[in-house]
């Protein structure tokens, strides 16, 4: 069974960040037409919303760092675009 990006996101982000809350979201479709091959289907921008007690400490670059480099292969092979919302437990979110 092939899995989707948007799993196999979840999953790396499950396993480096234990987060308390997490929500992957597949925006391509809000995408479509951006340029010639965005067709707003498949998975070519994610949106990734994160609480986790390992950001406590850390500043917002560090934790976009973090994440972007955990998701590097992703980013090599196809998906164009990542919105990263990270924040520690007890942090005001905007979602």
């Amino acid at each position: 069974m092939e899995t989707t990006l948007q799993s196999r996101i979840e999953k790396k982000l499950n396993d480096a960040f234990a987060p308390e809350r997490l929500a992957v979201i597949n925006e391509s479709h809000m995408h479509a037409g951006h340029q010639p091959d965005m067709t707003g289907t498949g998975e070519t921008h994610i949106r990734v919303r994160i609480v986790s007690a390992k950001f406590i400490g850390m500043t917002r670059l560090a934790r976009h760092r973090a994440i972007t480099e955990l998701l590097k292969p992703e980013l090599d092979t196809g998906l164009h675009a990542l919105a990263v919302e990270p924040a520690a437990p007890g942090e005001a979110v905007r979602w």
